[in-house]
């Protein structure tokens, strides 16, 4: 899962990565109004942490601008203006939620994953395709009931897919949502090959009804086998 964290104070936004990645979230971040409208407009997120006050712009603008795009991504205020009315705006704009400075590391994880359950699993923990049942909260996957051990990359490979099964999925768009953004900038996707091979093969081996297939010269799609 990818998330976007825009705030100009370096030391706030710092915390809140370092805490986010040892939840294993893939982490980027804009300190500006102009880094973050480029980000959102090349990249997907499934969640974007905007602070209001930004130095060069107001962080409700760039919310304007996102539904604009009619993007998908989730979106949590995070400001030290806690007024009514900023709040109000907020989520009359499209927020999903809003969280007032200071605020607990802890409160701040449980309003990510509350507002990813309600938009991609429908206020369920658990998400289910064919045999297969994944529960993103505890980072664990189910084949026929059965605990199934998998890598971090491989985990997260499979949550991608799990939230958009018979979709076909770019390879590029896939890499840049597991290793973060930066990943557009390499030669070969070999490593993304290496993982989904062992992927596919932990889940033939546990007896799974669904399968990744490769779709030659774009990238892959998760199917119900038969």
């Amino acid at each position: 899962m990818k998330i976007l964290i825009v705030e100009d104070e370096p030391s706030l936004c710092e915390l809140m990565q370092r805490s986010l990645e040892k939840e294993r979230y893939v982490i980027e971040t804009a300190s500006d109004f102009v880094h973050a409208e480029e980000k959102l407009g090349v990249y997907d997120y499934d969640c974007v942490l905007l602070d209001i006050m930004l130095p060069d712009g107001n962080g409700l603008k760039l919310l304007e601008k996102l539904k604009q795009m009619r993007k998908r991504e989730s979106v949590i205020i995070i400001s030290a203006k806690d007024s009514l009315d900023d709040k109000v705006l907020g989520l009359d704009l499209g927020a999903d939620d809003y969280l007032a400075k200071p605020f607990h590391l802890a409160e701040l994880s449980a309003r990510i994953k509350s507002v990813l359950r309600r938009h991609n699993n429908q206020g369920d923990n658990f998400i289910t395709f064919g045999n297969i049942k994944v529960q993103p909260d505890k980072f664990q996957v189910w084949v026929a009931d059965r605990l199934l051990e998998l890598g971090r990359k491989e985990y997260d490979i499979l949550l991608f897919f799990m939230y958009r099964p018979n979709h076909l999925i770019n390879k590029e768009v896939l890499a840049e949502a597991v290793w973060g953004d930066n990943i557009d900038q390499v030669d070969n996707f070999d490593f993304i090959y290496a993982q989904i091979k062992n992927l596919r093969k932990k889940l033939k081996d546990a007896g799974s009804t669904v399968e990744i297939k490769a779709v030659y010269g774009f990238g892959y799609k998760m199917v119900l086998v038969g």
